[in-house]
């Protein structure tokens, strides 16, 4: 009988078979990368399976819409489709930028955001902060579960309230008239008062759920440093400012970059609740405009063009934070 002949080995099988079959690889290149992938998907399947339900909601429902930014370079026909409407460029960024709203709509979007920005975001620090330095825990307890109430009402119940509260002889009004000696009326028939009015309520709604991630925060620092503070004859200020707030600026800067995202992203959720022929002037503001063109005019292509000039601003502005930050603290997202 003939020997039989021995097959040579290949030298990428010596190499799959002398080190890749010892487990995870350094240093391989995309070869290393694959065996790396695919031995941790046989050690982890069902971490995968869950990763793969959150990627596929991703793609349907965040990447796959993106297709329709399309519009905003399009004079959107609704029969004829993103594919096959006409093509009209910036036309629908240029209408915009010319026509008469553009200033009180950018005015009134900066202002909210703004102010939103410098009360809304201070403010579930320093109420997390306060929370901290409660030691009875059933009273904490209690003023937590208090705060964390209005965050799960709806936006149209809760702005319902706002309505009833602000309204001539409601709760608020009864009480404002009282302290200045006036009549009560509708505050939100006021201009002056409907941006007040907008940033408490948000306030209001999200002061105890935003201080959430702080408390967890909090609780994350060696207690030994302040019993080291207290030795040294620290009393509380002082404490708070070396040890605590220190203790947490890095997640307060992250929260602060989200936030700066967002500055321009004015809930058009609440405004379109509250605001009326009264306020219009000063309430209006981008996002209301976007809903005004898509779902009273069916003017899709324009409204696509205004949200994404919209977003873009977002982006600008979170990167831009981020960057600043990165280099001012050597803290950042990315």
């Amino acid at each position: 009988m003939k020997k039989e002949k021995k097959r040579k080995e290949k030298p990428e099988d010596q190499f799959f078979n002398s080190e890749f079959s010892q487990g995870y690889v350094q240093g391989k290149g995309f070869p290393g990368f694959l065996h790396n992938l695919s031995l941790d998907i046989r050690r982890n399947k069902m971490l995968y399976v869950f990763l793969a339900i959150i990627v596929t909601y991703f793609i349907i429902f965040n990447y796959l819409p993106m297709f329709g930014l399309l519009m905003a370079f399009e004079k959107f026909n609704i029969v004829k489709g993103v594919f096959g409407s006409k093509w009209v460029g910036l036309q629908h960024f240029k209408t915009f930028f010319s026509g008469p709203f553009v200033g009180r709509l950018m005015r009134n979007t900066v202002l909210i955001g703004v102010l939103d920005l410098l009360v809304n975001f201070p403010a579930p620090i320093i109420f997390a902060l306060l929370l901290n330095e409660i030691k009875w825990n059933p009273f904490k307890k209690t003023v937590q579960t208090i705060s964390y109430l209005p965050y799960f009402i709806s936006s149209v119940v809760a702005m319902g309230l706002v309505i009833n509260f602000t309204k001539a002889g409601g709760v608020i009004s009864s009480l404002f008239s009282f302290m200045t000696g006036g009549q009560s009326e509708n505050l939100l028939n006021i201009p002056g008062w409907f941006r007040p009015i907008y940033i408490l309520s948000g306030t209001w709604q999200g002061l105890g759920y935003g201080s959430i991630i702080y408390l967890a925060a909090l609780s994350g620092i060696d207690q030994e440093l302040y019993d080291a503070a207290k030795v040294d004859g620290a009393g509380r200020l002082r404490q708070c400012w070396h040890i605590t707030l220190p203790g947490i600026s890095s997640m307060i800067i992250i929260m602060f970059i989200m936030r700066m995202g967002s500055v321009f992203s004015v809930g058009a959720d609440k405004i379109l609740l509250l605001y009326n022929s009264a306020n219009y002037e000063v309430s209006d503001v981008i996002n209301t405009y976007v809903y005004r063109l898509g779902m009273q005019e069916a003017n899709y292509g324009m409204s696509t063009a205004v949200g994404l000039f919209n977003s873009l601003i977002g982006t600008a502005l979170l990167l831009t934070s981020n960057a600043i930050l990165r280099k001012l603290t050597d803290t950042s997202m990315f």
